[in-house]
C-alpha cells in the first residue's frame, strides 16, 4: 500500500475524455505543488500518454494524487494498475524522475521544489474539475486547444525573429568577412615590408661588419707603420744622452729628453691602438700566469710618478693583504692600471690619487684607484668609454690623449675576464674599480649566446654586457623563434626572458631541460618582477634567475659563472 505525507486527490480514467481532463488535471497538481511551467507540461504529458495506454487495456482505472515530503519532497501519483511496454510508459519514463512497479501498481514520481505546500483553495479547484459535466470538459478541451494556439502563434513569432537575426548574423558576417580579407591583404602587404626592412638591415650589417674589419686592419698597418720611425726617435734620443757620447749642453740633453719622452709616449698610444685592433678582432689573448702583486705595485708606482703634473698631488699605494693570489696576464694589467692612474692624474690637481688593492670574495679581487679631482658630470660618465671620446674641459687643454684609454683599459679588463665599474662626483672626485677574477678557471668566455628577450632596452642592454664574454650573441624576441633557434643548433648560453610572448620562458627551460643534446646549456633567467613561484622553478631546473634593472657586464660574468656552476654540478650527479 502506497504511503503519503499528504493526499491530495482521486481519479478515475474510464472513457476518452477521461484523458483530457487527467491531463488539465496533471497540470493543475503540478503548478499547485510548485513545479516550474516546463515541469508541469512534463507531469501533464505524461499522465496523458499513461491515460491513453490504460484506457487501451483496461475498462477503468484509478490514480491517486499525494505527496511525500521525506527523504525529500516529491509528487507521487499512484496507478492501480501494472506498468505495460507501450509508448505512453516510454513517455513517462523519460519525463518524470521515476517510475516504479510494487504489488500490481506503479508509482509515478517527480521531485519537488523544498518546501512545496499546495494552497487548500486551489484542490478544492482540483476536487471540482472532477465533477464537471462532459460539456464542461470539452470546453476544458478547447481552451487547451485554445492555448496550444496561442503557443504555436508564439513560437511561430519567435521563429520569425530568429530568422530575422539570422539574416542580421549573415550581413556581418559577410561585414566581417570583408575586413578579415582586407586586413589579411594589408598585413600581406606590411609582411613583405619586413622581409624587404630584414633584407636591407642584413644588408647594412654586413656592411658594418665589413666596414668594422677595414678599420681593424687600417689600425693595424697603421699603428705597424708608425712604430718603426717611433723606435727609430727613441732608439736616438737615447744614443745621443748616452755617457759615451759627445758631450751636450744642459738645455740640450733636456730637449732631447723631452723628445725621448715625447716618443715613448707616441710608442705607448701607437701600443694601444695596436692593441685595441687586436681586441676588437679577436686576436688579443691574454697569457695567464701567476702574478706578483707587489712588483707590479712598484712597477706601476715607479712608471706613475712621472705623471704626476704638480707637487700638490700625493700618489699612493697600499699594500696588498697579504696571502692574496692573482692568475692574470700581467702585462694586461699592468696597462690597465696605468691607464686608470694616468687619467686620474690628469685630472688631479690637489689631494691624492691612490690605488687599493683588495678581495672582495673567494673568486674576485679588485683594484680600485680614487682621486680627489674634478669629478665627472653625471650626463657625461657614461660617454667616457666611449672610443675617441674626451670629456670637454678646462685640464683636457695642453693634456695628451686620443680618448683611448678607457676604452682600451675596459676591453682589456673583459679579456681577463673581469670588468671596470665607475663612480664619480662632480667637484669631489672619481673612484674606478678594476674587478678580476682570482684565477683562469674562474674566467669564462663563450662561443655564442643566444638571447630570448621581448623588451628592447634590455635586449641591448644584455649584449652590451656580452661585448668581450661572447663571441657571437644571438638575438630573438619571441618563445617560438627561440626554440626554432635552439632545434637548429646548440647554444654555448641561454639568456632567458621569463616573460617572453607565443611561448612562455618557463616553458622553453623545460624544454631545454628536457633534451638530451641542450640539458647541459648555462641559462639565466631575466626577470622584472620577483616572483618566488619564478625562483623555485628556476632553482629546480638548475638556472639563476637576474633581475633585468640590475643588469651589468660584472653581474652577468657572475651570473653566468653561477649558471655553469649548476649545470656542472647536476651533470656530476
Amino acid at each position: 500500500m502506497t504511503s503519503y505525507d499528504e493526499l491530495l486527490l482521486r481519479f478515475t480514467v474510464a472513457r476518452e475524455s477521461d484523458v483530457f481532463l487527467l491531463r488539465q488535471c496533471g497540470r493543475e497538481v503540478a503548478m499547485t505543488v510548485g513545479l516550474e511551467p516546463q515541469d508541469q507540461i512534463r507531469v501533464a504529458t505524461a499522465l496523458s500518454d499513461v491515460g491513453r495506454e490504460l484506457l487501451a487495456v483496461r475498462p477503468s482505472t484509478r490514480l491517486v494524487f499525494g505527496l511525500r515530503h521525506r527523504p525529500e519532497p516529491v509528487l507521487v501519483i499512484t496507478v492501480d494498475a501494472a506498468a505495460g511496454t507501450g509508448p505512453g510508459w516510454d513517455t513517462a519514463r523519460r519525463l518524470l524522475d521515476e517510475v516504479a512497479e510494487s504489488g500490481g501498481q506503479v508509482e509515478l514520481v517527480k521531485t519537488l521544489p523544498r518546501r512545496a505546500r499546495p494552497d487548500p483553495e486551489q484542490l478544492a479547484h482540483l476536487r471540482g474539475m472532477l465533477a464537471l459535466p462532459e460539456a464542461d470538459v470539452l470546453e476544458q478541451l478547447r481552451a487547451q486547444n485554445q492555448d496550444l494556439m496561442e503557443t504555436l502563434e508564439s513560437l511561430e513569432a519567435r521563429r520569425r525573429e530568429l530568422l530575422r537575426l539570422n539574416e542580421e548574423l549573415e550581413e556581418t558576417n559577410q561585414g566581417v568577412m570583408a575586413l578579415h580579407k582586407e586586413l589579411s591583404e594589408e598585413l600581406e602587404q606590411t609582411n613583405l615590408g619586413v622581409v624587404a626592412f630584414y633584407t636591407e638591415l642584413e644588408e647594412k650589417s654586413n656592411q658594418l661588419r665589413e666596414a668594422a674589419e677595414a678599420r681593424t686592419r687600417f689600425w693595424s698597418n697603421i699603428s705597424h707603420e708608425l712604430r718603426s720611425p717611433v723606435n727609430s726617435v727613441i732608439g736616438l734620443s737615447r744614443l745621443l744622452t748616452a755617457p759615451d757620447s759627445d758631450p751636450l749642453t744642459e738645455e740640450q740633453r733636456r730637449q732631447i729628453e723631452l723628445i725621448r719622452a715625447a716618443g715613448s709616449t707616441l710608442l705607448a698610444l701607437v701600443n694601444e691602438l695596436l692593441d685595441t685592433a687586436k681586441a676588437e678582432s679577436g686576436s688579443l689573448k691574454p697569457k695567464f700566469a701567476p702574478v706578483d702583486l707587489p712588483l707590479v705595485l712598484a712597477q706601476l708606482q715607479g712608471a706613475s710618478r712621472p705623471m704626476i703634473r704638480t707637487d700638490r698631488v700625493d700618489l699612493v699605494f697600499d699594500p696588498p693583504p697579504a696571502g692574496v693570489e692573482l692568475v692574470s696576464d700581467e702585462v694586461m694589467l699592468l696597462r690597465v692600471l696605468r691607464n686608470l692612474l694616468s687619467n686620474a692624474l690628469k685630472f688631479t690637481e690637489r689631494g691624492a690619487v691612490r690605488l687599493t688593492v683588495g678581495a672582495a670574495d673567494d673568486d674576485e679581487i679588485r683594484f680600485t684607484v680614487t682621486d680627489t679631482g674634478i669629478g665627472i658630470a653625471p650626463q657625461e660618465q657614461h660617454r667616457i668609454f666611449e672610443e675617441f671620446y674626451q670629456v670637454p674641459g678646462r685640464l683636457q687643454v695642453g693634456v695628451a690623449g686620443t680618448g683611448l684609454g678607457l676604452p682600451y683599459a675596459r676591453r682589456l679588463a673583459r679579456l681577463l675576464g673581469g670588468d671596470i665599474v665607475l663612480r664619480s662626483a662632480l667637484g669631489e672626485g672619481t673612484e674606478v674599480t678594476l674587478r678580476l677574477p682570482r684565477s683562469e678557471t674562474d674566467i669564462l668566455t663563450t662561443g655564442t649566446t643566444l638571447v630570448v628577450e621581448p623588451d628592447d632596452a634590455v635586449r641591448a642592454r644584455v649584449a652590451i654586457s656580452l661585448d668581450g664574454l661572447a663571441d657571437t650573441v644571438l638575438q630573438v624576441k619571441d618563445g617560438r623563434e627561440a626554440l626554432e633557434r635552439l632545434r637548429a643548433g646548440r647554444p654555448d648560453v641561454l639568456v632567458l626572458a621569463a616573460d617572453v610572448p607565443r611561448v612562455g620562458g618557463r616553458e622553453i627551460l623545460s624544454f631545454v631541460r628536457a633534451d638530451e643534446a641542450l640539458r647541459a646549456v648555462p641559462v639565466i633567467v631575466v626577470t622584472a618582477d620577483a616572483d618566488p613561484d619564478l625562483e623555485r622553478v628556476v632553482a629546480g631546473l638548475s638556472a639563476v634567475l637576474l633581475n633585468a634593472a640590475t643588469i651589468t657586464p660584472s653581474v652577468l660574468r657572475r651570473a653566468l659563472r653561477d649558471a655553469v656552476r649548476l649545470v656542472r654540478t647536476k651533470e656530476a650527479r
